[in-house]
């Protein structure tokens, strides 16, 4: 599938060089809300919702940052390939209140630190004056993953520790992503976008567990 993938890249690219089209570089960056989707998802939240809010899941809200090529292929349409770093994750945290005192006597938390570096290949259509409309295959890379451990009990940080878990999954996620933009006549433009991954997170599949995400950001188009 990354072959194919790549393929498909290098002959969008090269269609559009060979079309004599005007190269116009883009940088990128915002803020995106991650969280797992699957069985193993579903079965955490049943599993929650019988902790009367003692436990509680935790996306990961991080941020994106990256830049690219908009390559026209005529007045509406164009591709535009990125190259993006993003953090994306999960986590759960655990609370034990004493109520009548109203003072946390245990607090927990553990998040799955995730860092990638994604190649995505956006289709981009622009049916009225800065409106865009875009979706794309996309392909991403786990540079590492930390597994964020933070106790505390009455106040008093018991464990505050980083755990690489790296190894334990798939370094490459394959999957799409999709959405909205306007872009203003100075080239700045403003966008929303979901993403969703194919492949599964764990390296022995012991688990069904995928990135899913909602991004907002910002753009500038030179």
């Amino acid at each position: 599938m990354r072959t194919t993938y790549l393929s498909l890249l290098v002959a969008f690219t090269t269609a559009a060089i060979t079309t004599n089209a005007q190269v116009k570089p883009v940088i990128k960056a915002g803020v995106i809300q991650s969280t797992w989707k699957g069985e193993a998802r579903e079965s955490f939240t049943q599993l929650v919702d019988q902790t009367d809010g003692y436990i509680s899941s935790r996306n990961r809200t991080a941020f994106y940052v990256g830049a690219g090529a908009e390559l026209p292929l005529g007045d509406f349409v164009s591709i535009e390939p990125s190259l993006v770093y993003t953090q994306r994750g999960y986590g759960i945290k655990g609370n034990l209140t004493i109520n009548q005192l109203k003072i946390d006597a245990l607090d927990a938390r553990a998040t799955a630190q995730m860092h990638y570096i994604d190649l995505p290949v956006l289709l981009k259509v622009k049916p009225v004056a800065g409106l865009q409309l875009f979706a794309g295959p996309q392909v991403s890379y786990l540079v590492k993953n930390n597994l964020r451990a933070d106790v505390s009990v009455f106040g008093f940080s018991l464990l505050n520790r980083d755990i690489d878990i790296t190894e334990q999954f798939n370094r490459w996620d394959v999957g799409v992503t999709g959405g909205v933009g306007y872009e203003f006549g100075n080239g700045i433009g403003i966008t929303a976008a979901y993403e969703t991954g194919f492949q599964r997170l764990d390296k022995n599949q012991n688990f069904k567990a995928f990135n899913e995400g909602y991004k907002a950001g910002l753009t500038y188009r030179f």
